[in-house]
């Protein structure tokens, strides 16, 4: 587990982290995009993922290869209820 107030994630970083994922899903207030960062453009999952500081958003959650981004309650729930993990 990482604290996110004392460990950063640029840009770099952060893709390093996220490239190998199953699933990204990234919540913006009601807006809730998927990722397959196998298949999807990097500037665009990269543009979804980092917050106005540069650095990785938060709450960001890793559970096996997955991982989401932002906070969305209904999203939380269903990624609990259908997690491959």
């Amino acid at each position: 587990m990482t604290d996110a107030r004392k460990e950063r994630f640029d840009q770099q970083a952060t893709w390093e982290l996220v490239k190998d994922a199953n699933k990204i899903i990234t919540a913006k207030g009601k807006k809730v995009l998927t990722w397959d960062p196998k298949t999807d453009d990097p500037e665009l999952i990269l543009k979804s993922v980092m917050g106005p500081s540069g650095n990785l958003r938060a709450p960001t959650l890793q559970v096996g290869n997955e991982f989401l981004v932002g906070f969305h309650a209904s999203s939380y729930e269903s990624w609990i209820n259908t997690s491959s993990v």
